[in-house]
């Protein structure tokens, strides 16, 4: 379907985050929002509707972005604006600390030349868009005049000038003159609490700042792209629910992965493997807090029988994850299915055990020490693991056609099993060694016959073709960076993979994976080529590749999870952990403290 040109492209938006929710902001437009968490319904969706989808604009009108930016390493927003008449900063924020419990957000916008006008328009709709709210002006406890919406078990308050109705929505239009400002709040909770009293903009700020501040302290980050690994860093914690521990994969629904495309999912929730490969990033860089805090997380949401294992949980824990889909929105530039839940949480794929035993590893060796819990339920998985060792899968790309054996998903099984046999020989914890070498050994014999028969790795038993994940065979330390084999490997993909501007496609989608339609680079698999590159002596071309992924971010320091170069747009849920923690790990690479994966078997 034709496209108007006033919808925004995915890098134009900025995420608010307040490590439990998160916003994402265009040209002065709240687009999403969904309350009280990643994964509730959105109250605010126009980015995956037209023009008449439920959102929050303040912004001056006729107003240009001359640049914005976030204050320091926080997820406090600030745009600077010109219009005809004046200029003007907006700044917007969903705050931390004490508001926690009800979810606010802050908009304010302050006139610093001249005189502007300022639109405001404010479209409620919850439940994705599908429930109007009841919406009247009442006042708080503390008689503040404001405006209220209901709907079932949801509440949102607007503190601050209060707009007129018109219809189902609410508009107004302000004249500010050279030191003269504006601030709303607009605040979610239970709608059978009482109506909440309002912020203190100033406050909220001064608040989310010190606790940004605090955070960040503790991160150790140097060398050329430090700025870069920092914001990554942010956005990691950004996507994490401070309450619970567990890491969203992305913030975002169905943003496609090529635009009117089907491949349209929700990554609202928490993926084992994402999860374990953020937190050996943070581990890496000195911050053993967050990871503490998934570790304690992960315990939660495996504890019981480890037999019902799944790839993916909600936030908290939450195993129901169906997938549905919602017809009453467009989609982001026409591309549907909308889907809200992930019926990939049914799949097994074969490599999640083992990119969990690793970080676990990482945090024993950073010093964390297991408890009797702890441990004995990674003797558990490695029991299931046992279990499953002849069963095929759906691989890392969760494809939904037939299952295979997947490479990469071995070598991550060979992995596991090496995790805890080392855990016994070099710490002395309980388990049966001898057995898990024996298992490790006969995986590793049978993916080094079959690469040897072929001549590389390849994507899995039943074909030749290569995939981009098998650049993650030499991180495991299953071989190493230099290998023939491995070598081989990278000059197939490059031959096969790697597209025309450079970047590296996952694999090539001829609809095997159960899927029509193509799909952008994959983003994480350029930079897995960029740490193979800098590892193997690589370095000029490792850089080339690097400054390309780093000039694909938005204007801001965020990847969403693929991009493309023929249009030069982001592509797919944003932004996305995965391609920030390779982020992370090719810019480790690239500065020389890249993390030694265990010692190569002879």
């Amino acid at each position: 379907m034709p496209v108007a040109d006033s919808v925004p492209r995915i890098e134009d938006y900025a995420m608010l985050s307040n490590r439990r929710s998160a916003a994402l902001v265009a040209g002065g437009s709240v687009d999403w929002l969904c309350v009280p968490r990643f994964d509730s319904p959105a109250v605010f969706c126009r980015l995956l509707a037209d023009a008449d989808g439920s959102r929050w604009l303040v912004a001056p009108k006729d107003g240009i972005i001359t640049s914005r930016g976030y204050r320091e390493t926080s997820f406090v927003l600030d745009c600077r604006w010109t219009t005809p008449t004046g200029r003007a900063v907006t700044t917007d924020l969903l705050p931390v600390g004490q508001w926690h419990d009800r979810v606010a957000l802050i908009r304010s916008v302050a006139c610093t030349a001249g005189s502007i006008e300022v639109d405001f328009e404010l479209i409620i709709r919850f439940g994705y868009g599908a429930i109007l709210p009841w919406v009247r002006q009442t006042r708080d406890p503390t008689g503040a005049e404001v405006l209220y919406a209901q709907a079932g078990p949801d509440s949102l308050t607007l503190h601050g000038p209060l707009p007129r109705a018109e219809g189902n929505s609410h508009r107004a239009r302000y004249t500010l003159s050279a030191g003269e400002s504006l601030v709303w709040t607009l605040s979610w909770q239970p709608s059978y609490r009482p109506i909440p009293v309002g912020i203190d903009a100033d406050t909220a700020i001064a608040e989310t700042m010190v606790d940004c501040r605090s955070w960040h302290a503790d991160l150790d980050v140097t060398g050329p792209y430090a700025e870069a690994v920092t914001r990554s860093m942010a956005v990691l914690r950004a996507l994490t629910l401070h309450e619970t521990g567990g890491i969203v994969a992305a913030p975002t629904t169905s943003l496609p992965e090529l635009v009117g495309g089907e491949r349209n999912w929700d990554y609202r929730y928490c993926w084992l493997r994402d999860s374990a490969l953020t937190i050996s990033a943070l581990v890496g860089h000195g911050h053993h807090r967050l990871a503490e805090d998934w570790r304690q997380w992960l315990l939660r949401a495996i504890a019981g029988d480890p037999d019902d294992l799944q790839i993916m949980y909600g936030a908290a824990g939450e195993r129901e994850l169906p997938e549905r889909e919602l017809h009453n929105l467009g989609g982001y530039r026409g591309s549907r299915p909308v889907r809200i839940g992930n019926r990939a949480v049914t799949q097994y794929q074969a490599d999640v055990i083992g990119e969990v035993m690793i970080a676990l590893a990482g945090l024993r060796n950073a010093g964390l020490t297991e408890d009797e819990f702890s441990w004995s339920l990674q003797v558990q998985l490695l029991a299931l693991l046992e279990k499953r060792v002849m069963l095929p899968d759906q691989g890392i790309w969760e494809m939904r056609g037939e299952p295979h054996y997947f490479t990469q998903g071995r070598v991550m099984m060979w992995a596991a099993f090496d995790a805890g046999a080392r855990a016994v020989t070099s710490q002395g914890l309980p388990g049966p060694q001898r057995r898990w070498r024996e298992l490790g050994d006969r995986l590793r014999s049978e993916v080094l016959a079959q690469a040897r028969r072929a001549g590389c790795f390849v994507q899995h038993d039943r074909t030749d073709a290569v995939d981009a994940s098998l650049l993650r065979i030499p991180q495991t330390g299953f071989v190493a960076y230099d290998d023939p084999l491995m070598l081989a490997t990278v000059a197939r993909i490059e031959d096969e993979l790697v597209d025309a501007h450079g970047f590296v496609r996952r694999y090539r989608p001829t609809g095997a994976d159960g899927l029509s339609g193509g799909e952008g680079s994959f983003l994480m698999c350029s930079l897995w080529l960029v740490e193979q590159y800098a590892v193997t002596g690589r370095r000029a071309e490792a850089i080339a590749l690097m400054d390309k992924v780093l000039a694909a971010r938005s204007d801001i320091g965020l990847l969403a999870e693929e991009y493309d170069p023929i249009e030069q747009t982001l592509l797919g849920n944003y932004p996305q952990a995965f391609s920030h923690l390779a982020l992370i790990r090719a810019a480790d690479a690239l500065s020389n403290r890249r993390r030694r994966p265990p010692q190569v078997p002879g």
